[in-house]
C-alpha cells in the first residue's frame, strides 16, 4: 500500500483531534482510500504538553521549517489560525509544490484571492471545509453536490458563541453579559469574544461561502455587521411576544438591484427551522434555483467535528495523488464581481424599542416622525416602567427602507423624551418557495 506524507503545522485544539482521527482511523481510512496516510512531521510551539496521543520518535518539532523542506510531505495542514505567520506557511508551502489544508477562516477572507492565485500558478490545491461550520460539509455540498444549481440566497447561524448565548438569553430570561461569563467559564467564549459576539467571525465565513457560490472575492469588510451585545432580556421577551426568536445570522441575497451580504442579528419566525437551533449548534438554509430549499446542520466547532472535516479534506486530496489525477484547483474569481448593496438600499420590516419619559403625547410623537419618513407601524406594545421615568416602548413595523429607518431614529433620538438611544432588530422573511417557482417558469 502506498503511503502518502503529510505535515500538521499547530497542534492545538482542532490539530489534537485531526491527529487523533488520523491515528485512530488509520487503517478504516487505508482502506477506503487504497493508500495509506502517515502523518510524518507536526510542528508545534509546544511538544511537552499530553494531549493523549502516543506519537512515533521524531514526529513532533518545534521547528515549522522540517515540515515545510521536507521533500517526502506532499500535502500540509495549517491549523495554527490567525494571519501571520500562517499565511507566510501556507504561500511557502504552495510554492515548494505542496497541496494545503486549513481551517483558517480569517486568513482566506482576507487574503483568499492571493493564496488562491499561488495555488493555481503551483498547480495545486488549497482545501478548506473546516473553515465555514466546523464538522458540516457545506463547502463540499456547494462545490460538488450543488454544482448545478445556482445559489441565490443563503441563510446561516455561522457562529456558535453567539447562538449559545442567545439561546441561554431565550430558554433563561437572562441578560447578555451574564450568559456571556458563563459561556467563557464552559469554554465556547474566548477571553476576548469580540470576534464572536460582534458578528467578524461570522463575516470572515460569509465571505467564503460567496466565494464558493458565486466565485468572487469579496472583502469581508465589506459585509455590513452587527453584533449582539446590544440584546436584554427584554429584547428577547418582546421578540417571543410577537412569535419570534432572535439569531445572528450571516445572509447573502441576490436582487435585482445588486447583491445583499450582511452579518447581524434578526427576528425569525419561531415556527422556522432556525428558530428551533439552539446552543452551540451551527445550521445553514440555502436556496438553489433546482434543488429548492436545504437545512445543513450540525456542530460549528470542536475538537473532533472541525479536525473530521480536516480530515474530509485531506483524504480528498490524497485520493488525487493516489490516482495521479487533477487536484481541484481553487476556483477563478470573476473579474468584475457584483455590487454589494450598500445596508441603506435594504427593505425589511422592523422591530423598534424606544426607551421614552412616561409622558402624554410621547408615542404620537414618535409614530408621526416614523410616519414622515414612510414607515408605517404594525402593531405597539408599551409595559410598565423600565427605569425610573421611562418605560419601553416596542413597536413592529410594515415594510421601509433601511435609509429611512436610520432618518427617523436619528430624529426619534434627539427628542428630550427618549432617555436613551433606540434599538433595532430586522425581521427576516422567508419567501423561497415564491421564488422558486418564478425561476422555472
Amino acid at each position: 500500500m502506498k503511503n502518502i506524507f503529510v505535515g500538521l503545522i499547530g497542534l492545538g485544539t482542532v490539530g489534537t483531534g485531526t491527529a487523533k482521527i488520523l491515528l485512530k482511523n488509520q487503517s478504516l481510512i487505508g482502506e477506503r482510500l487504497g493508500a495509506r496516510i502517515v502523518l510524518k512531521k507536526i510542528a508545534d510551539l509546544d511538544i511537552k504538553r499530553d494531549r493523549g496521543i502516543q506519537f512515533s520518535p521524531g514526529t513532533l518539532t518545534r521547528r515549522v521549517q522540517e515540515v515545510l523542506e521536507d521533500p517526502e510531505i506532499q500535502i500540509v495542514i495549517e491549523l495554527i489560525g490567525g494571519i501571520e505567520p500562517a499565511r507566510t506557511f501556507i504561500l511557502d508551502a504552495l510554492k515548494r509544490g505542496k497541496h494545503v489544508v486549513t481551517a483558517n477562516k480569517a486568513l482566506l477572507a482576507q487574503h483568499g484571492k492571493e493564496i488562491f492565485a499561488e495555488a493555481r500558478k503551483n498547480r495545486c490545491a488549497v482545501a478548506f471545509e473546516a473553515s465555514v461550520a466546523g464538522g458540516i460539509p457545506i463547502l463540499r455540498s456547494i462545490r460538488e453536490g450543488l454544482v448545478g444549481n445556482h445559489v441565490k440566497s443563503l441563510y446561516g447561524i455561522l457562529n456558535g458563541t453567539s447562538n449559545f448565548i442567545l439561546s441561554k438569553m431565550t430558554e433563561e430570561g437572562r441578560e447578555f453579559t451574564e450568559v456571556l461569563k458563563e459561556a467563557q467559564t464552559l469554554g465556547y467564549a474566548e477571553a476576548d469574544p469580540t470576534l464572536d459576539i460582534e458578528g467578524i467571525d461570522a463575516a470572515h465565513k460569509l465571505a467564503i461561502l460567496l466565494y464558493l457560490t458565486h466565485g468572487i472575492t469579496v472583502g469581508y469588510e465589506k459585509i455590513y455587521r452587527e453584533g449582539i451585545s446590544s440584546i436584554s432580556a427584554l429584547d428577547i421577551q418582546f421578540a417571543g411576544e410577537f412569535g419570534f426568536v432572535i439569531k445572528l445570522l450571516g445572509i447573502f441575497r441576490e436582487t435585482k438591484k445588486g447583491l445583499e451580504a450582511r452579518v447581524h442579528p434578526v427576528m425569525v419566525s419561531r415556527d422556522h427551522l432556525l428558530a428551533s437551533v439552539r446552543g452551540a449548534y451551527n445550521a445553514i438554509y440555502l436556496q438553489g434555483d433546482a434543488v429548492g430549499n436545504l437545512l445543513f446542520y450540525g456542530l460549528g466547532a470542536g475538537m473532533m467535528p472541525t479536525g473530521s472535516s480536516v480530515v474530509g479534506d485531506l483524504v480528498e486530496l490524497a485520493h488525487h495523488i493516489q490516482e495521479n489525477s487533477q487536484v481541484p484547483f481553487p476556483s477563478a474569481s470573476r473579474k468584475k464581481p457584483p455590487d454589494i448593496l450598500p445596508i441603506q438600499e435594504l427593505v425589511s420590516r422592523y422591530y423598534f424599542r424606544f426607551s421614552a419619559m412616561d409622558r402624554p403625547g410621547v408615542l404620537s410623537k414618535i409614530s408621526g416622525i416614523l410616519g414622515k419618513n414612510g414607515i408605517s407601524i404594525a402593531s405597539v406594545i408599551q409595559k410598565g416602567r423600565e427605569i425610573k421615568g421611562a418605560v419601553p416602548i416596542v413597536m413592529m413595523t410594515h415594510e421601509a427602507r433601511e435609509a429611512d429607518m436610520r432618518k427617523a431614529l436619528k430624529t426619534i433620538d434627539r427628542l428630550d423624551v427618549v432617555k436613551r438611544p433606540t434599538l433595532a432588530i430586522r425581521v427576516q422573511e422567508f419567501n423561497f418557495m415564491d421564488h422558486l417557482q418564478k425561476s422555472w417558469r
